[in-house]
């Protein structure tokens, strides 16, 4: 486990939040800009020296305040890849490489290769260049590498793809997707960008104001209203997990999510494959009788948990699929009125197969 609780004050700025992971997964810090995302990552790294609190991988104590103890920033085997790559501009792509391979510390464990990292990440055909050769996207493919070349036992990202196009960062997300499936290293990650987390997180920190507001598996988080209040009610929307049971002679996925089936479309998919999907709560209908005669590729069956005021004129209603699967609609307070919605009534949610999101986990199903 990593396990974090920590306290700074920095000017007007507080910080007192905690989390705990298990390791290996992503963690994802989560929130708005401002929130002390970054600094609750400069401060697990050792680049800020904490008021107070405990920081602790495995059996490992690398801060504890009451004790007096901080382990220094080049001791505790953290890797750091930030917004800005941080290359140093005189040396190869091979040079910069090296220069992360040289700060293993005597007697540890390679647990990752020169020529793995060169493989996943593409940077075969880089190596002789210099980072003005370079784009945005290859640059922090190099700053990934260089960090695994330090055979860290923790990873932390902040925001390493913000500096990016949105094309540019489309090209790197794939490397990280696959770092984060090659190697049994924990990561956290920090992000303002829900996409990215729901990509590659497992488990959120949600973070506002200094503070740790939730904290828990991105299906839990996903419905959690301090959530909404950020992300805002055209983004809200429940994230579920599930398994590829077969793949449709028409190119949609059939996944096994709770006790439903759901027809995704989604590329590079395999039977027993882990997906994660996000389901917008815009994009459920809610029935109360099933229908027929529709385009719509999902109907599924399920029970009212709650229906709760949102913005506007709205509700949200939360629906359970089985299994602990759970989906949000959001629809008119008016029409949750006529079709009778209270918790435990029996209902039927449609949703469009192209607007489904889905995400491969390359751990096969279990």
């Amino acid at each position: 486990m990593l396990r974090v609780e920590l306290r700074k004050r920095r000017g007007d700025f507080a910080l007192d939040a905690g989390f705990s992971a298990p390791t290996p997964g992503v963690t994802a810090l989560f929130g708005r800009s401002g929130c002390g995302k970054s600094t609750l990552i400069s401060l697990i790294a050792g680049l800020l020296e904490p008021d107070a609190g405990r920081i602790v991988i495995g059996e490992d104590v690398l801060f504890d305040g009451e004790r007096g103890l901080s382990i220094d920033a080049r001791h505790r085997r953290i890797g750091v890849v930030f917004q800005d790559p941080r290359l140093f501009p005189h040396l190869s792509v091979q040079g910069n490489l090296d220069y992360g391979a040289r700060r293993v510390p005597r007697g540890a464990s390679r647990f990752v290769s020169f020529d793995d990292v060169v493989g996943l990440l593409g940077l075969g055909g880089l190596l002789g260049r210099r980072p003005h050769e370079l784009s945005g996207g290859e640059k922090q493919r190099v700053a990934f590498g260089r960090a695994l070349l330090s055979q860290p036992r923790l990873l932390l990202l902040d925001e390493p793809l913000a500096s990016l196009d949105l094309a540019r960062r489309e090209e790197v997300l794939p490397y990280l997707e696959s770092l984060r499936d090659a190697f049994a290293i924990p990561i956290v990650y920090v992000s303002h960008q829900f996409d990215e987390v729901l990509r590659l997180a497992t488990r959120v920190v949600l973070l506002d104001a200094g503070r740790t507001v939730a904290d828990g598996d991105i299906a839990a988080v996903s419905r959690d209203p301090q959530l909404r209040a950020i992300v805002g009610p055209d983004s809200v929307g429940a994230v579920l997990s599930g398994h590829v049971e077969r793949l449709d002679p028409n190119g949609l996925a059939v996944l096994r999510v709770g006790d439903a089936e759901l027809n995704v479309e989604l590329e590079g998919a395999a039977v027993n494959q882990r997906i994660q999907i996000q389901v917008l709560a815009r994009d459920v209908i809610v029935a109360s009788a099933r229908p027929v005669g529709l385009s719509v590729r999902n109907v599924v069956s399920a029970r009212v948990i709650s229906v709760t005021p949102d913005a506007g004129r709205a509700v949200l209603v939360e629906l359970d699929i089985g299994r602990t699967a759970t989906l949000l609609a959001r629809i008119t307070a008016r029409a949750s009125e006529e079709l009778g919605l209270s918790a435990n009534k029996e209902v039927w949610a449609l949703i469009k197969a192209a607007s489904l999101r889905g995400h491969v986990f390359s751990v096969p199903a279990r």
